[in-house]
Order: structure tokens, then sequence, then C-alpha cells
């Protein structure tokens, strides 16, 4: 209310881009602000032409190099620690996922595409699984060790079917939700954008 006791007038809208008075039907309410029609029609052309531009062109070449290092980097990571604290703490494996699909989006130039999802997931499995293989294999080597057998595993292992059996040694639920993480930690990084629906449909 006014001093005098009269009710003001509602304070008239306005876009929050051009600054032009709103109608109810010349506005479009997007997040925290409102717009109208003509500039909410050209911002959101301009996000369609950046997110578009960001899953094409892509240099899969140099995104594969980026998504096998970060895994490697990742996989490193995993086996270091186990080497030094003599702990297999699977927890840590994630960071292959993560890694796997941040160096994919890195050497790809901030690109982000289903085909980069591919790699990063490709690359995180294949760390992933090679990772496991160095972990059980510093336990084993430990186990041989302490019962006085002079018998060591290597890497690369000696035969396919000594790398299975080195893999599966001890392998449970757990690995499989850490392997899932992983797997997740890979796609959902270099996940295309997607904008959300049109206000003004």
């Amino acid at each position: 209310m006014t001093e005098s006791g009269a009710v003001a007038p509602p304070a008239t809208e306005t876009c929050a881009q051009c600054g032009r008075a709103l109608t109810p039907g010349d506005r479009v309410a997007a997040g925290d602000k409102v717009f109208c029609r003509t500039c909410y029609a050209s911002l959101r052309a301009e996000l369609q032409q950046a997110v578009g531009e960001m899953s094409s062109d892509i240099n899969y070449l140099n995104a594969s190099v980026g998504a096998l290092l970060g895994a490697a980097v990742g996989g490193a990571l995993w086996w270091g620690f186990t080497v030094v604290t003599k702990i297999s703490l699977g927890l840590i494996a994630i960071a292959i996922g993560f890694l796997a699909g941040y160096g994919a989006v890195k050497f790809a130039g901030g690109k982000r595409s289903a085909g980069l999802q591919a790699i990063a997931i490709v690359a995180a499995l294949a760390s992933y699984v090679v990772a496991s293989y160095l972990v059980n294999m510093t336990f084993l080597n430990q186990a041989f060790a302490k019962q006085g057998d002079a018998f060591r595993l290597g890497f690369p292992p000696q035969s396919f079917e000594q790398f299975l059996a080195v893999l599966s040694a001890g392998f449970g639920l757990m690995d499989l939700v850490f392997l899932a993480i992983v797997v997740y930690e890979a796609w959902k990084i270099p996940r295309p954008l997607a904008l959300p629906p049109d206000a003004s449909a």
C-alpha cells in the first residue's frame, strides 16, 4: 500500500535480456529469470549451437590417447597404493573410470559425445583388468614369499591361462560393484550435454 492507503500497482516484469516490458503472452520463465519470447528463442538457439559444436569435429585419436593415459594413471594409483600399504582398497579403482573419462574429454579439447563415452569405457575396462591382475599378483607373490616358495608371478603373465587364474583370485561381489562404478564414471564424464525442455512450448 502507498502512504494514502491505496494499493500500489504491481511491478511490471521486464525481459532479463533486452529489458522490454513483458505481457503474459510474451513471458517465458527459464530458471530464476524471465525473458520475452524473442530473446528466449535467440538464447536457446545459441545454446543449441554451442551444445552441438561440443559433439562435432572430435579428434578421436587424441581422445583415445587421453583416455588410455588417464586410465593408466588410475590403474597405477591403485596398484601403487596396494604395494605401499599392503592393502587392496578397491575404492581407489574408481579413479580409473574418472581419469579415463577426464582424459578423453581433455585431449579432445573439451568435446563430449557418445563416441568419447565408448572410448573412455573401453580404456577404463582395459586398465581395470590389468590393474586387477597387478594387485592380485602383488598379494600372491607376498604369499609365496611367506611360504618360502621361490616362485613369483610376473608381468606380463606367462600365459593367458595364468592371467585368468590370477585375475579371478578372490573375485567377489564388491569387485563387480567397483567395476560398475568405474564404467559409470567413464560413461558420465564425456556424456553429451542436454538442454532442458523448451520453456516456451
